[in-house]
C-alpha cells in the first residue's frame, strides 16, 4: 500500500480527464494534495519555482498544447535536479512508436487511459504503489505498461 501524504502533479490540458483524475484520487484510500497544470510550459515552469518542493510523481499527458508531453519529459530528465523525478505518462494514446519512445526517455511508466472509472482508479493505486517503493529502479520495457491488473483496490 502506498504511503500517505503523496504529493501528485497532474499536467493534463483536458479538463474532463483532470476531474476524472481528481474523481478517483478522492475514492482512493490514500492521503494525497494533487496540483494541476495544462500544459508542457506549466509544468516545466512548476518544477522550477524557486522554493518549491518537488511533487512525489508526476503524471504527464502526451498531447498538449505549447509544450507537448514529449518535450516535457526531455526537459525533465535532462535537468540534473528534476531527473530523478518519477514521472508516469498518462495518455489517450497508444501507439508502439510513442510508448517505445517515452521508455527510451526515462519516463518511469505508462498508462493508457482508461474509458472505465473503475479501471482509472485502478491505474493509478497501481502507479502510486509502484512508485512508492524504495529504491525502485526503472522498469524493464515488459513491466513499463501499467494496466491496474496486478493490484488490488483495498476496502
Amino acid at each position: 500500500m502506498p504511503p500517505k501524504n503523496i504529493h501528485i502533479l497532474l499536467a493534463d490540458d483536458d479538463l474532463g480527464d483532470c476531474m476524472l483524475f481528481k474523481d478517483a484520487l478522492e475514492e482512493l484510500p490514500i492521503a494525497t494534495r494533487l496540483t494541476i497544470v495544462h500544459n508542457g510550459e506549466q509544468v516545466v515552469e512548476e518544477l522550477n519555482r524557486k522554493g518549491m518542493k518537488l511533487p512525489d510523481v508526476l503524471f504527464l499527458d502526451l498531447n498538449m498544447p505549447r509544450k507537448n508531453g514529449f518535450a516535457a519529459l526531455g526537459e525533465i530528465k535532462r535537468h540534473p535536479e528534476l531527473e530523478k523525478l518519477p514521472v508516469i505518462i498518462i495518455s489517450t494514446s497508444s501507439e508502439l512508436d510513442s510508448i517505445k519512445k517515452v521508455f527510451r526517455d526515462a519516463a518511469h511508466y505508462y498508462i493508457c487511459k482508461p474509458v472505465d472509472f473503475s479501471q482509472l482508479k485502478r491505474v493509478i493505486y497501481e502507479a502510486l504503489t509502484l512508485i512508492t517503493k524504495k529504491n525502485s529502479p526503472l522498469p524493464l520495457e515488459e513491466n513499463f505498461m501499467i494496466t491496474g491488473e496486478t493490484v488490488n483496490l483495498p476496502d
